[in-house]
């Protein structure tokens, strides 16, 4: 059973994680968050929640979207504060999420001083990126190819 010690409201939780209160509704709406009601209508949140928040910063800092923070939040336990074990767990698999965007950003980088020094500035007649300016069948606007995306 929860007391009312157990419990912050959203006001505490904007000021212990640094977010604002539209932020921490947001999150709550999209699924990532949950809250609890009291009596009077108003959000009450487990103490395990600002670890969750706290994931979800740090998460987005790691390049995850939002879907793809709420599909690794879902592997934690609600109901609980997340063990060491549970971090563990989650940890190996952002891990890899990692090391491909690391690769995927090196070989930007590694691509990114061939590219200014080719001079041609254009999509159209980019070897590199866009050769024979193939990514026009898939419409218009800036399209990165999927060999080099992120």
């Amino acid at each position: 059973m929860r007391t009312k010690h157990s419990e912050i409201t959203i006001g505490q939780m904007a000021e212990r994680t640094g977010l604002a209160v539209s932020a921490i509704r947001f999150y709550e709406t999209e699924g990532l968050i949950t809250a609890n009601r009291n009596r009077g209508g108003h959000r009450r949140f487990a103490r395990a929640q600002v670890r969750r928040v706290s994931f979800i910063l740090i998460a987005q800092q790691f390049g995850l979207t939002l879907p793809q923070i709420k599909t690794v939040l879902s592997e934690l336990p609600d109901n609980r504060t997340p063990t060491a074990k549970d971090w563990e767990r989650i940890s190996k698999g952002l891990r890899v999420h990692l090391d491909d965007r690391i690769a995927s950003l090196t070989r930007m980088r590694d691509s990114l001083d061939g590219c200014i020094g080719c001079g041609c500035l254009s999509l159209d007649a980019c070897a590199l990126y866009n050769p024979e300016d193939a990514l026009s069948k898939r419409g218009a606007g800036p399209i990165i190819s999927m060999q080099n995306s992120v």
